[in-house]
Parts: C-alpha cells; sequence; structure tokens
C-alpha cells in the first residue's frame, strides 16, 4: 500500500534530463504532494534575545538539511518570521516523516539566535541554511550561515540528537585571524554512503568541504570538522582581504556562459563518493544576458558535478546541463521568484528524496531511483 501511494504522488511527468552515467536521477517531482511544508502562523516561540514571543515560522519556511535516523526522516529547515529589521529572521526547525513526504514538525525551532558567543554574527538576520553529515559515533555536525545584516558566514554546530545544539562558531576562525574576515556560505561536506547513512570521511588524512555562493565553487579541508582552512594560493602574508576574491581560495569550479549557473555557484547537499568519484549536487543562478535564454533572470537550477576520488579539488565531470528547474507555480512566484534550490538528500527505502526550497518560501520534494 505504501509502494502504491509513494507512484501516485509522483508526476508521472520527468522533467527533461540528459544524465550522465555517473549522476544521480532522472527525479521526478512529486506535484500531488507538494509543496510538502509551508508557513505556519500558529505556532510561537519566546526568543531571547528580542524578548518576546514570535510567529517563528510565519512568513517562509525552505532550504532543508535531512537525515535518515532511526528508519525515519529528519529534517532541519529554515523559517523565518515576519518582524524587526528584516521583516524576518531565520531560525531553524525540526520536522520528522516516516515517509519521507508527511512531516511531522516540532512546535518550537531547535536552532536560532541566542544571547551567546555567536549573537554578533546571527543577529538579527538570524540561522540560514543548514547542511547536516554524521559522524563515525552516530553524532551530527551541521554547517550553516549566520547573518548579521551585513555579511553572511559560515558556521558549525554538532548535536548527539539534532534537537540539542552545541555552537562551534565560525568554520573559519582560525584561518581568518583578526580583520582578514569575508562572505562565506553554503559547505558542503564530503561523506561516504554507509546504509542510508553519510558520513563524513577523511581523504589523504583530511576532511573536505566544498563551500561558497560565488561565480567560483571552492573547497576547504579540516582535522576536527570544526575547524576549517580554505585551500589558498600563495600569497603575501602581510595581505588582509576583505572578501572571498581577496582570500585568494583556490577554484575547484566556475560559472558557464550560455547555462543555467552563468552567475554563481552554490554548493547543494553534502558531497559523497561513489564508485565514480565525488558527486555533489549543486545550485547554478541564471545570468540571462549571458546564460541560458530558456530560463528566465535569477533563476536557481541545479546541476551536479562529479569531483576525482582520490583529489576532491579535481573536477573530473559536470552535468551539460540543469537537472530540475523552478516551473511549477509555488516555485516561480514567492519570497524569491524562480528558485529551486536544492539542500537536503536522503537515501530512504531504496529511493533518493532531494529535497529543495522553492522560490525561498516552501519546501518540495523530488525522488529517483537508486541505481
Amino acid at each position: 500500500m505504501k509502494k502504491i501511494l509513494l507512484l501516485l504522488l509522483v508526476s508521472p511527468l520527468v522533467f527533461a534530463q540528459k544524465t550522465q552515467s555517473w549522476m544521480l536521477g532522472p527525479f521526478q517531482k512529486m506535484d500531488a504532494a507538494n509543496p510538502i511544508l509551508e508557513a505556519k502562523a500558529n505556532t510561537t516561540f519566546a526568543c531571547p534575545v528580542r524578548g518576546e514571543t514570535v510567529r517563528w515560522e510565519e512568513k517562509d519556511v525552505f532550504n532543508p538539511a535531512v537525515v535518515v535516523r532511526n528508519g525515519k526522516v529528519y529534517m532541519i529547515y529554515r523559517a523565518e518570521d515576519k518582524v524587526g529589521k528584516y521583516a524576518g529572521t531565520s531560525r531553524l526547525g525540526l520536522a520528522v516523516s516516516s515517509d519521507g513526504v508527511h512531516f511531522k514538525r516540532m512546535p518550537e525551532p531547535v536552532f536560532y539566535p541566542d544571547n551567546d558567543f555567536m549573537k554578533k554574527y546571527e543577529w538579527e538576520g538570524g540561522c540560514e541554511d543548514p547542511r547536516i553529515v554524521e559522524t563515525e559515533d552516530g553524532r551530527y555536525v551541521m554547517t550553516y550561515t549566520s547573518y548579521d545584516g551585513d555579511k553572511a558566514r559560515l558556521c558549525v554546530a554538532s548535536s548527539q540528537d539534532l534537537v540539542k545544539w552545541q555552537k562551534h562558531g565560525l568554520a573559519f576562525n582560525n584561518f581568518i585571524k583578526g580583520n582578514r574576515d569575508f562572505w562565506s556560505k553554503s559547505g558542503a561536506i564530503v561523506c561516504k554512503k554507509v546504509g542510508d547513512r553519510f558520513i563524513a570521511t577523511k581523504i589523504n588524512g583530511k576532511y573536505w568541504m566544498y563551500w561558497g555562493d560565488q561565480a567560483q565553487l571552492y573547497v576547504a579541508t579540516s582535522d576536527d570538522l570544526i575547524n576549517w582552512y580554505p585551500s589558498t594560493k600563495p600569497k603575501d602574508a602581510a595581505y588582509q582581504p576583505q572578501n572571498v576574491s581577496d582570500v585568494n581560495c583556490v577554484a575547484v569550479a566556475s560559472t558557464r556562459p550560455g547555462k543555467h549557473d552563468s552567475r554563481l555557484l552554490e554548493s547543494g547537499p553534502p558531497a559523497f563518493l561513489t564508485k565514480k568519484g565525488i558527486v555533489l549536487i549543486y545550485n547554478g543562478m541564471n545570468y540571462a544576458q549571458t546564460g541560458d535564454p530558456t530560463l528566465p533572470e535569477g533563476a536557481y537550477a541545479a546541476g551536479q558535478f562529479l569531483f576525482d576520488a582520490e583529489n576532491p579539488a579535481q573536477l573530473n565531470d559536470r552535468s551539460e546541463n540543469y537537472f530540475i528547474k523552478p516551473d511549477r507555480p509555488y516555485e516561480t512566484t514567492g519570497q524569491i521568484n524562480q528558485v529551486c534550490f536544492v539542500e537536503g538528500l536522503a537515501s530512504y527505502k531504496g529511493k533518493w528524496f532531494l529535497y529543495y526550497g522553492t522560490a525561498d518560501s516552501k519546501i518540495a520534494v523530488a525522488v529517483a531511483r537508486q541505481k
């Protein structure tokens, strides 16, 4: 019965995709169920920083991370309220599903700006866009973006149960040292797939992470999953960079003219090792003047990268085009129009479940058979 229900929920139309042998997919949007999560006005939270009760997911919900735990899909999703300087502080909520489609939410966020050492980075824009991997011993490590109204900064937190979290601070804190501060986002840590778990794995003695939301994609390494160091080219040690382009980071991929990713690249779900190499699903933004003329200006559509399994900085292949694009009403119209932003990937019940934010307003899912 559950298998029949899943088939009924999946759209009979597979959007046009030319897949290469190493790629995941083809994916089908679950039109009968989508969007699977929407804003909710009746859940409240006593915000410790604002000092008042807010409707914490009243404005929008989007850009989720997912993990499979105890036979269920756990989703950490970004939610915004409607108050304050930006009319929307971001916090992270938790929802759980036994079929990958229908989720039950916790009434309060599990991760949020607080009166702690991270307040200066997280207030009052908030905590955004999580990505989660597991460690060998069952601990969860989350990369997320803090936003203070000026800069986005990539941060790290960890948890034993996905409910109670410990903040570890800026991912690049040791690298920054003083005033070498710069914009950073979207950390996708390289994993190995063990059953339905995605476990962070070392390559050549280091953990690896793809990151960035610029015209080029970057890579960083770590010994402990907490402290990260971007790969950089040699430069005068006295030079003090002010943004990512000044840091002289090593680029592992770049935008392409005539394609959906002509304007910027941004990591999607955590990358993982396969027999062909490291697969990273990524988001590309279109620039109509030089990009894909069939996509609207600023549209977010997703592609896939294949990096070398022994040298994660070496790009061996990439999808010729996008494999998912905004074409449903809830994907084309919202807080930011024309957005399918992929961020969560689950291996569940023999299928791939790909979760994505739609128009920065709702959450949807697409599914694919595992090869």
